[in-house]
């Protein structure tokens, strides 16, 4: 079974080379392997093949210039997770919201009861059976 778009892509995006790659691309615009493998202390393959697993997850397309072949950035898995993470944002700010109010309508006074000990028999009373 084919995993989602949205699982794929979170997927990619879960290693920390791949998300600096993807926030060059960004900031940077399109880019060639060579010129994304620059910066990094790994061989060119290993960025190919990075590269490839954003490829597969719908997160960049590689495209053909002449003889380069730029990397470029899709938007429209972005706009998913944004739109993913916005809806459970906004469930929890109202989760927040609510124990705001909670919070809001205790008292100010109220004063902490320490909890009582309850008395457990000692072991050794319950190995024999004898009463403490």
């Amino acid at each position: 079974m084919a995993a989602d778009p949205l699982s794929k892509a979170f997927a990619a995006l879960a290693d920390p080379i791949r998300r600096d790659l993807v926030a060059r691309l960004a900031v940077g615009g399109d880019a060639t392997v060579n010129e994304l493998a620059e910066p990094y202390d790994v061989t060119l393959q290993a960025v190919s093949k990075h590269l490839k697993v954003l490829e597969d997850a719908g997160v960049v397309t590689r495209s053909r210039d002449a003889q380069r072949r730029p990397v470029h950035l899709e938007a429209e898995i972005f706009e998913l997770m944004t739109a993913w993470i916005e809806r459970y944002r906004r469930e929890a700010e109202e989760r927040y919201r609510r124990l705001d109010d909670v919070l809001r309508d205790l008292p100010d006074d109220i004063t902490e009861t320490p909890p009582t000990r309850v008395r457990r028999p000692r072991r050794r009373a319950i190995e024999t059976g004898d009463q403490p």
